[in-house]
């Protein structure tokens, strides 16, 4: 039954949008399955708008401060960083904060992506031409492949590569010493990381969503960088309706800005803003018009839940891997929907939200 499987993991081997690692795999379908997708269009990132220093970086008080001792310790001892993990949704900052690592300590930034390697040949040819102190960076590091990660645990553990010479009985391995590195990884889905990979990870740290008040910073310091013309007020509604998320918001200023500079008078203030996120479909929640369809199916049509979630996708016509990982996340953050063994339910926020009488009030 499809609606007991909610909280299972699937390996079906269906693409997944991916736009935004580091290496390129071929088409992997339309680039725009929902507007406010944090993943969709990470390469429109200017790279101006990165920050070049933890003291740049906006938010994340409690994981910059970890991140400035451990470099500080390194440096002191004349030692590589230790291993880095960061996990969260796209969209935070996990390839910013690998960038000013790599500034901080000095060092070169080799980037890839998980599903750009395919073969191990790929994953040693990256290794050995590494030199000392040197960061690499993998993009999405859940979608290894096994033969990859094998080549990556003595890597990590003893700075060395086993290779294998001849086939048969007549093989036999050589290990060769490489330079000390630093691996840093970045995923959305630490759940479909293999334990031992994990394990070798120094240093893991999560990455939350933005407070407001974070996310009007990036809009102003975006907006500075861009020569736009804002307001405070006008800064504060792009920053609500960002999904806590500063890929999104600094997505949103540029559309604003598009309007602003059509329609309005140059300049972003409250009413510009709310009128060209309006325009745009975007809500106050920051949810869009493919948000409020799928609050909408499981209220008006399925009676609020329990729905599946393959049923959903169905009414939505949308893949099911879509409806997942594209819609129900911020859904579920904002407490708009539950996912529960019997499927998806719509809240009494969601009600209201919408406008609708709930069933307590009918």
């Amino acid at each position: 039954m499809e609606e007991m499987d909610d909280f299972t993991v699937r390996d079906d081997g269906l693409p997944e949008d991916i736009t935004g690692a580091a290496g390129p795999i071929g088409p992997i379908g339309p680039p725009e399955e929902h507007a406010l997708d944090p993943e969709a269009f990470a390469e429109d990132d200017e790279p101006q708008l990165r920050p070049g220093s933890l003291d740049e970086f906006v938010g994340q008080e409690a994981l910059k401060q970890n991140l400035r001792i451990f470099v500080e310790a390194a440096k002191q001892r004349g030692e590589p960083l230790d291993h880095v993990l960061f996990a969260g949704p796209p969209g935070l900052g996990k390839t910013s904060l690998c960038r000013i690592l790599a500034g901080e300590m000095g060092v070169n930034l080799h980037t890839t992506s998980g599903p750009s390697l395919e073969r191990a040949g790929d994953m040693a040819a990256i290794l050995t031409n590494l030199e000392e102190g040197d960061f690499l960076f993998i993009d999405e590091i859940h979608r290894l492949n096994r033969q990859i990660e094998e080549v990556l645990y003595p890597a990590m553990e003893d700075y060395a590569m086993d290779i294998v010479l001849g086939q048969g009985p007549s093989a036999r391995t050589i290990r060769m010493d490489l330079e000390r590195f630093t691996l840093v990884g970045a995923t959305t889905r630490t759940g479909l990381m293999t334990k031992p990979l994990l394990d070798r990870f120094g240093v893991t740290e999560t990455l939350d969503y933005y407070r407001p008040q974070d996310l009007q910073k990036i809009v102003v310091r975006a907006a500075r960088i861009l020569d736009i013309p804002i307001t405070d007020d006008g800064a504060s509604q792009l920053a609500k309706r960002s999904r806590g998320t500063p890929r999104v918001a600094n997505r949103l200023l540029k559309r604003v800005r598009d309007y602003a500079q059509v329609v309005g008078e140059g300049h972003i203030d409250e009413e510009t803003a709310n009128a060209a996120l309006e325009m745009q479909g975007v809500d106050v929640l920051g949810l869009d018009r493919a948000d409020r369809n799928y609050l909408g199916l499981v209220i008006e049509k399925f009676d609020g839940g329990p729905v599946g979630v393959g049923t959903i996708s169905v009414a939505l016509g949308e893949a099911r891997d879509t409806v997942e990982d594209v819609y129900e996340p911020y859904l579920l953050q904002s407490g708009l929907i539950q996912r529960t063994s019997r499927g998806r339910i719509a809240t009494h926020r969601a009600y209201d939200h919408l406008g609708v009488p709930s069933p307590n009030s009918r």
